[in-house]
């Protein structure tokens, strides 16, 4: 193996892309032995929360989280960047503060030049800093394919902990960032993204997740979690087995890159999206009107995607204005929650 200028080439998947597919991960989470936990675990690896939650006093618990990925980007600090980012979300996405990061390094020493991997851990220290934590430590090993994230740190009041299970009937669904991410990264590798595509996913994907602490502390606010690996149709099933009830989306008002629609038409996706499908799809009612295109879109692993929401109807505008005034200009309402199973797309 060789480098030839692009980080891209050295793996098989690129950020939440390469997660293991659903299926396979729950046929993984069968065999693991229960035991007896602590009741100051308040958030633990049950309907795949965000982070784990460990409270230490009547105020005060402990949130961590870690993730970490193979190059999304050929863009060696553009590829730290949107590790460091995505790590991060799922701190805010429990409506944590974040507190300091652990960095995990994994690179092919004798293929990658020292200053590209330098470039790597400079972008990843340069979003640490735009959310106010420094680096504190880390591993780094020698590997076949290079992989970067972080093991993240944070704090919550118990009382304001924000879980993907608490949706009530009525709620409001609302996404903050547009999906196609993992569309854009398919075309990337395929050299058929443009310049213009190109600056919106690193736009995306290395905007932090910052609103999470406000929706925190707010009642009407029943549910958060992160749109990653698993696409919106994924993510927004684990909300509807958390809280045993159905949601309802309209395609029309889910947020799409406008780059990642054109190719998404063009068949241009990536394979985790048929994964994804494959694991879960059997749960998902598809509208006479949705096109095999939606469903890939539905399905698309984002890569630092946005928060998704359940809040009541009475916050929702106080939900919109929170994300709009932190530059979240595209979230929208998508749908709403009610009685019964399974997401069902119109």
């Amino acid at each position: 193996m060789s480098y030839n200028g692009r980080l891209t080439s050295l793996s098989h998947g690129g950020g939440c892309g390469c997660k293991i597919a659903p299926g396979v991960l729950s046929e993984i989470l069968k065999s693991t032995p229960f035991r007896q936990l602590p009741t100051a675990l308040l958030a633990g690896s049950e309907n795949n929360e965000d982070a784990a939650v460990y409270q230490i006093n009547e105020t005060q618990a402990i949130v961590a989280t870690t993730d970490f990925f193979m190059p999304i980007v050929d863009d060696p600090y553009e590829f730290g960047r949107i590790a460091a980012t995505n790590a991060i979300s799922d701190i805010y996405a429990m409506g944590a503060q974040p507190l300091f990061a652990l960095a995990l390094l994994g690179m092919p020493i004798n293929v990658l030049p020292m200053d590209v991997v330098q470039k790597i851990t400079a972008g990843g220290e340069a979003v640490c800093a735009a959310a106010g934590i420094p680096i504190a430590g880390g591993h780094s090993i020698d590997t076949v394919e290079p992989i970067y994230g972080l093991v993240v740190i944070g704090l919550i009041d118990p009382k304001q902990l924000k879980r993907n299970n608490g949706a009530q009937s009525g709620d409001s669904i609302i996404l903050s960032k547009p999906l196609g991410v993992g569309i854009l990264s398919a075309a990337l590798k395929k050299e058929q993204l443009s310049e213009n595509g190109y600056r919106k996913m690193i736009e995306y994907t290395t905007q932090l997740n910052k609103p999470g602490l406000a929706l925190s502390k707010l009642p009407g606010v029943h549910a958060l979690t992160d749109v990653t690996g698993f696409g919106l149709a994924g993510h927004l099933l684990e909300f509807c087995r958390g809280a045993q009830l159905k949601a309802q989306i309209k395609m029309a008002l889910v947020p799409v890159i406008e780059e990642a629609a054109s190719l998404v038409q063009q068949d241009i996706y990536t394979g985790a999206s048929e994964r994804n499908w494959l694991g879960y799809g059997h749960e998902i009612v598809l509208g006479s009107g949705i096109t095999n295109w939606q469903k890939n879109l539905l399905t698309d692993p984002q890569t630092s995607g946005g928060l998704l929401v359940a809040c009541s109807p009475e916050v929702e505008q106080e939900v919109l204005d929170l994300f709009i005034q932190d530059g979240f200009t595209q979230a929208k309402k998508v749908g709403i929650f009610e009685p019964g199973s399974g997401v069902t797309v119109l």
